[in-house]
């Protein structure tokens, strides 16, 4: 069915022969999920292909831990597949609540906290299926965890917002899912004290499932979550509190949280429930070495921020135009990618690989399609 809506097409394809036809036949398109990342949905005269009718498990061996499923599932509905089989997704999939989608997951790139101990989405991704701009389906990977051949496009789709296809079937490996969690709330009198704990953390073999710092108006906050069997988890947890005791910088305050309240705290990470609604959602790819000179720039422009990964990513919720982030980033060298929010693009600051981009763009998208 096609319907107009203000100046885009809408086509809800229900079978990868609909979506060859629609790019074949259409000068511009683009494809939409769950309608999650408004930022990365962007542009107004493309016909615009909803995925959702497109859904479901295709295959699921929980035996071999992996599964295959078509690209507009919903991530509610394969975590609860997952759990009926004590498994899941670790690199901790964001805006599950809100309805992401599985292709709008990986054509964004985005992992939560818990890639911390894991890894991110790519370290998952087994293989794909997607429509190129001529409307061939392209086939990448398979549908086991031992395989290699040749250029890994399932890996380089990862994060390529829809710029060089639209994909359709998607195969993942996944995790056993931790029996318990527990997690660590120290309250540190400023970001660099929490930093400094941090990085002594992080050199240490702790296993820790996620290790994220969130500044607030009284100093800062250190989240460090454990996950594991119950019994075990008790004495990790007093090794993890003689650490901190014993560091150069001692917390003001130190919470242990479990159960439904220790879950509810990563949901508010997972969900960037602490974004209002009227901020845009920044994601900043950095080093903990970073992220001093940029929280101060962000400081005194009343941005709020969360350092995630050990401080290897920020996610930055900004008041008003990205112009002044734009500037502030370029001039550190970093680089942005909106998620949430209005914008005319949602890449800012510095821009890295473009040569490589337009040249596998060309390849697979001749044409423009996307």
């Amino acid at each position: 069915m096609v319907v107009p809506h203000d100046t885009r097409i809408m086509d809800y394809p229900s079978s990868i022969s609909e979506i060859q036809e629609c790019v074949r036949s259409q000068p511009r398109v683009v494809a939409r999920g769950g309608g999650t990342k408004p930022a990365l949905y962007f542009g107004s005269e493309a016909s615009t292909l909803e995925m959702t009718h497109l859904q479901g498990l295709i295959e699921y061996q929980p035996e071999e831990f992996t599964f295959t499923a078509w690209a507009g599932s919903r991530l509610t509905d394969v975590e609860q597949a997952l759990t009926e089989h004590d498994q899941f997704l670790p690199f901790d999939p964001v805006l599950v609540e809100r309805g992401s989608t599985l292709g709008g997951m990986v054509a964004s790139g985005l992992s939560g906290s818990g890639r911390y101990r894991f890894g991110g989405l790519r370290d998952f991704v087994l293989g794909l299926k997607f429509v190129d701009g001529l409307g061939n389906l392209v086939r990448s990977g398979g549908k086991v965890v031992k395989n290699a051949a040749g250029f890994d496009l399932s890996k380089f789709m990862v994060g390529s917002l829809g710029q060089y296809g639209v994909l359709v079937e998607l195969t993942f490996k996944v995790f056993p899912r931790p029996a318990a969690y527990a997690t660590l709330k120290a309250e540190y009198a400023s970001l660099a004290n929490a930093l400094e704990v941090c990085s002594r953390l992080a050199d240490l073999p702790l296993e820790l499932f996620a290790l994220d710092v969130a500044p607030n108006d009284k100093g800062c906050t250190l989240l460090i979550r454990l996950g594991g069997q119950p019994e075990i988890l008790v004495g990790r947890m007093q090794r993890l509190n003689a650490i901190l005791e014993g560091a150069n910088v001692k917390a003001r305050e130190y919470q242990e949280v479990a159960g439904a309240s220790e879950a509810e705290i990563w949901r508010i990470a997972r969900e960037f429930l602490w974004v209002e609604p009227d901020q845009t959602l920044v994601k900043v790819p950095l080093t903990p070495r970073r992220i001093a000179a940029l929280d101060e720039q962000l400081t005194a422009l009343d941005a709020l921020r969360r350092y995630c990964v050990g401080g290897s990513l920020a996610w930055v919720a900004w008041p008003g135009p990205l112009s002044k982030l734009d500037d502030i980033l370029a001039g550190q060298g970093l680089s942005g990618l909106a998620i949430i929010g209005t914008v005319d693009s949602p890449l800012i600051g510095l821009r890295t690989g473009d040569e490589f981009a337009r040249r596998v763009k060309k390849a697979l998208d001749p044409h423009g399609k996307f």
